[in-house]
C-alpha cells in the first residue's frame, strides 16, 4: 500500500477517486467509466510532477526519509551480482548498520559498502535504523583496505542520520572510527564512487563517502547535522527544523552549485519509493559513468585528485 507525504494529499485524493472508479468499471456495468478513469490519472500524474518540480528543502527531507524509499540492499540486489557479503571488524564484532562486501557491478568486480536502514520493524532493529558503531566503520575499513590491495572499485551507499550516538559507541571509540574510515577513503588508490541514496547526515555519512566522485539521488539530502538538530542548538525547537533545512542548503541542488557533490542522480517523479527500479537502474547508469571518467587514473593520481578535491571545498565561497 502507498504512504503518502501531507505535501501529497492532493495527488492522495485524486488516485483514491480514480481507484473507487476503478472498482465500480470492474463490476461490469453497462457505463464505463475508462474516460473518467483516465482523466483522473492524467491529473494525479500533472499534480504530482508540478509538486515534485517545486518541492522545499524540508520537503525533500521528508522525501528522503520516505519509509517506502529503496535502501542499500535494494541497489545491491539491482546492481550488484555475485555478492560475497563479509562481517565483522576483526577487533568487537559484527554491526549489521553497515553491510558490506565484494561482487560484481555491471560485470567487474567490485568492493561495495552501504548503510542499510531495514524496511520492517525486525529488520530496522537488527540494522540499527542505519546509524552504524565504531565496529561498523572498522568494517568499512577493513574493506577498503581489502579493495585498495586487489586492485579494486569500492561504490559506497550512503543512507543514514548519523553514526549511533549511544554511550557504548563513545565507550568503543566512535570519533576515532568515523575519522580513521574517513582517512581509508581518502588514500585509497583505486576509484571510488559515493552515492547518497536518502540522508546523508554528519560524519556519520562521509565516513564512507570521502570517495574520487560523490552522486546524490535528486531528493536525496546531506549535511553535517539534521535540520531537526540544527533547530535544537540554533533556536532551542525542533518544531524549527523547516526553517534550519532551508538555511543549511542539504539539497543535491544546493551542494551541486557549491562543489560539494559531482553529479546529481534524477528520480522518477514522485521520488525513488514510487519507482524503485527505475531509480536503481539511473544509479546504475550514473556509477557507471563516474567509473568511467576514472578508469585511466593511476593510483598515485587518484589519490592526489581525490585530495585536490576535498581541499578546494570552500576556497571559492
Amino acid at each position: 500500500m502507498r504512504s503518502y507525504l501531507d505535501f501529497e494529499k492532493p495527488v492522495a485524493e485524486l488516485e483514491a477517486k480514480a481507484d473507487e472508479l476503478r472498482a465500480l468499471d470492474e463490476k461490469g456495468d453497462d457505463y464505463s467509466l475508462g474516460e473518467e478513469i483516465a482523466k483522473l490519472e492524467a491529473k494525479a500524474g500533472q499534480t504530482l510532477k508540478d509538486l515534485y518540480g517545486a518541492l522545499s528543502p524540508w520537503q525533500k527531507t521528508l522525501v528522503a526519509r520516505h519509509p517506502q524509499r529503496p535502501h542499500f540492499l535494494d541497489y545491491c540486489a539491482g546492481l550488484i551480482t555475485e555478492f560475497t557479503p563479509l562481517a565483522g571488524d576483526r577487533s568487537f564484532g559484527e554491526d549489521e548498520a553497515i553491510v558490506g562486501g565484494f561482487g560484481r557491478f555491471r560485470g567487474e568486480p567490485v568492493c561495495v559498502i552501504g548503510q542499510e536502514k531495514g524496511n520492517s520493524t525486525e529488520t530496522r532493529l537488527r540494522h540499527n535504523f542505519g546509524m552504524p558503531k565504531p565496529e561498523g566503520y572498522r568494517k568499512a575499513i577493513r574493506l577498503v583496505e581489502m579493495a585498495d590491495r586487489f586492485g579494486l572499485p569500492v561504490l559506497s551507499f550512503v543512507d543514514t542520520a548519523g553514526a549511533y550516538p549511544g554511550i557504548e559507541a563513545e565507550e568503543r571509540g566512535q570519533a576515532e572510527a568515523i575519522a580513521r574510515s574517513t582517512e581509508s577513503w581518502l588514500g585509497l588508490r583505486t576509484p571510488s564512487v559515493a552515492l547518497v541514496i536518502g540522508e546523508g547526515g554528519s560524519g556519520g555519512a562521509i565516513a564512507i563517502a570521502a570517495a574520487s566522485q560523490v552522486l546524490m539521488l535528486e531528493h536525496a539530502i546531506y549535511s553535517v547535522i539534521s535540520p531537526e538538530g540544527a533547530a535544537s542548538i540554533l533556536w532551542r525547537d525542533t518544531a524549527k527544523a523547516r526553517d534550519a533545512a532551508t538555511g543549511m542548503k542539504i539539497t543535491a541542488q544546493d551542494l551541486l552549485k557549491f562543489g560539494i557533490i559531482d553529479g546529481i542522480v534524477g528520480e522518477p517523479t514522485g521520488g525513488a519509493h514510487r519507482d524503485p527500479q527505475a531509480a536503481i537502474a539511473r544509479a546504475g547508469d550514473a556509477i557507471e559513468a563516474a567509473l568511467a571518467g576514472l578508469a585511466d587514473l593511476g593510483g598515485e593520481e587518484i589519490v592526489d585528485r581525490r585530495a585536490e578535491k576535498y581541499l578546494a571545498i570552500g576556497r571559492s565561497l
